[in-house]
This record gives C-alpha cells, structure tokens and sequence, in this order.
C-alpha cells in the first residue's frame, strides 16, 4: 500500500496506457531519479486523462481497487527499497 492519502503511479516501463482504480491521483512519471514533478491530476466527469508531463494516458478503470494497475507495477511506493 502506498504511504499517500492520494495514489501515486508510475510509467517506468512506457506503456501507452495504464488502467487505475481511481479518478484522483498523481503522476510522478518514472521512479526516481528520472522522476517529474508529482503532478495532481482529477479526471472529474472523464475516463481517460493525459500526463502534462510524461505523456502517460491514464484510463479509469472501476474494476480495480485504488491501488492496482494494468498493467501491474505501476503503483509508485516512495521509499520502497527501504520496505523490501
């Protein structure tokens, strides 16, 4: 589980898209270091928002819970070195 009250996800792998379980997130475009600034985002009425940033085309998918993605993997963990 993310340590944020708010998902934080991430495209490491650059997928054209990634399914999240939320409407309201952050993007952080890659793990750190080659992270960008962790941009708030708010579908509101939409299905499918774009990263300013990355380019990352996020698409809300009600069947996930707010912190699984499809693909898998693309939940940001701040300090998750530290956790394993």
């Amino acid at each position: 589980m993310s340590d944020h009250g708010i998902p934080h996800f991430h495209n490491d792998a650059g997928h054209l898209v990634v399914e999240i379980g939320v409407k309201e997130f952050m993007c952080v475009g890659a793990n750190p270091p080659f992270d960008h600034p962790h941009v708030y985002l708010d579908m509101g009425e939409e299905t499918e928002m774009v990263c300013p940033y990355c380019s990352t085309l996020y698409r809300y998918n009600p069947s996930l819970g707010p912190t699984e993605t499809i693909p898998a993997g693309c939940l940001y963990v701040e300090n998750a070195e530290k956790a394993a």
